[in-house]
């Protein structure tokens, strides 16, 4: 019978066997992300599977750092590494090294993945684009001082425009520290308001070497740029991070330059062409002034000014005298309104009824005796004449036959 060994012992026979195999020290397994998480330590934790098994998986922080593009969940990936054992749980895992996406490159899905993400944020809205100015003063160009785009830029914007003063802003535009770089020249030129326009780009190359301008680091530099931006990066079929969020995308660094600055000899034929449609407006102008000067002076009026006066005056006269006449029948008309309203007041008028040899009895309180009931013997009775009136006393009542 065989001598029993440890657990440990026994863990460490299968790591050797494992750690020893050529095949297993380096292996690419392709399968599908799970349970992918990335913990504190920087080290990150998943499970490889396919339809018929899963194997545990673990990325170191030194090697999860090179990662391009963000893993996620159901994702087919291709995974480098090493198979060995886990001494503390007795399971052997894969110990990658390496991880790109199945079927496609980790830089492309990487930009896909930004590009999708900054948009959804809004990074892209058109409404977000600030206008370029028409004849920047100072333009700020943020890319390799050694490279041939500076020398593209310079001299073409020195062709078109060369009232522009070009401020060079050198940086690295490849490489691990070229975003951060870019980013911190964008910010920089913002920060003291050293142009009115930024160039930024390079020349062309594979979309390794153009990886820069697709960094999440300098597409919010852009976009939090306050003075517009032009990308220029690349070739014409070359497109970036960078030109989604540029207020303006340019095909090429020279193509930049090119829209930035408008040619100075047609600014100057507009100008020259301005300056005769102004001057055959302003002779336009005047030959109608003075052909209204022409008019207005043979007018009567400034051969003799006192006929006007005159003229006015007879035109005053007549109508003071429309007036005067126009008073005298008005004043006709009411004053026959007038006759009218008071004869027939007079005609209702209960005086006049007097006149005829009639009176008017009323009592102690002024009222109009209509009955001879109304009134007491010995009562006061008022009777109003013609002239005068009498104060007078009943002594008998009699009844009038009708």
């Amino acid at each position: 019978m065989d001598a029993p060994v440890t657990v440990s012992e026994l863990t460490e026979r299968i790591k050797g066997i494992l750690d020893l195999d050529p095949v297993l020290r380096r292996v690419i397994v392709r399968g599908e992300l799970s349970n992918y998480k990335i913990y504190p330590s920087g080290h990150h934790y998943f499970t490889l599977k396919d339809a018929g098994a899963s194997l545990r998986c673990v990325m170191f922080k030194s090697d999860a750092l090179r990662l391009r593009f963000r893993p996620e969940n159901g994702l087919g990936v291709l995974c480098t590494g090493r198979v060995s054992v886990y001494p503390r749980d007795g399971a052997y895992q894969l110990y990658v090294s390496e991880l790109q996406p199945d079927g496609v490159g980790d830089l492309f899905l990487a930009f896909e993945q930004l590009k999708a993400r900054l948009q959804a944020e809004g990074l892209f809205d058109p409404a977000h684009k600030k206008p370029i100015p028409a004849m920047p003063g100072r333009i700020a160009v943020i890319t390799s001082g050694a490279g041939a785009a500076v020398r593209d830029v310079i001299r073409v914007l020195g062709k078109r425009w060369p009232l522009s003063k070009v401020i060079v802003v050198p940086v690295r535009v490849q490489g691990t520290a070229a975003p951060a770089e870019i980013a911190g020249a964008i910010r920089y030129v913002n920060r003291w308001q050293l142009a009115d326009l930024i160039i930024t780009g390079r020349g062309g190359g594979s979309m390794e070497d153009l990886w820069a301008f697709n960094e999440e680091l300098v597409a919010r530099a852009i976009y939090d740029s306050v003075i517009p931006v032009i990308s220029a990066v690349g070739h014409e079929p070359d497109v970036t991070i960078a030109d989604f969020v540029a207020d303006l995308r340019a095909a090429t660094p020279s193509n930049g330059a090119e829209l930035a600055v408008p040619v100075w000899q047609d600014v100057r034929d507009r100008l020259l062409d301005d300056e005769l449609r102004l001057g055959r407006s302003v002779q336009k102008k005047l030959a109608e002034s003075a052909q209204r000067l022409s008019a207005l002076a043979s007018r009567p009026i400034m051969s003799g000014p006192m006929a006007f006066v005159e003229q006015r005056r007879q035109d005053l006269d007549r109508a003071a005298e429309r007036l005067d006449t126009a008073q005298r029948h008005h004043l006709s008309e009411y004053r026959q309104r007038y006759i009218r309203l008071a004869s027939a007041l007079e005609a209702m008028s209960p005086l006049k009824v007097l006149s005829r040899g009639y009176s008017v009895a009323t009592d102690e309180d002024g009222s109009v005796i209509r009955s001879a009931d109304a009134v007491e013997i010995g009562g006061a009775v008022h009777i109003r004449l013609e002239h005068g009136g009498l104060d007078c006393r009943v002594e008998k009542r009699t009844e009038e036959i009708e």
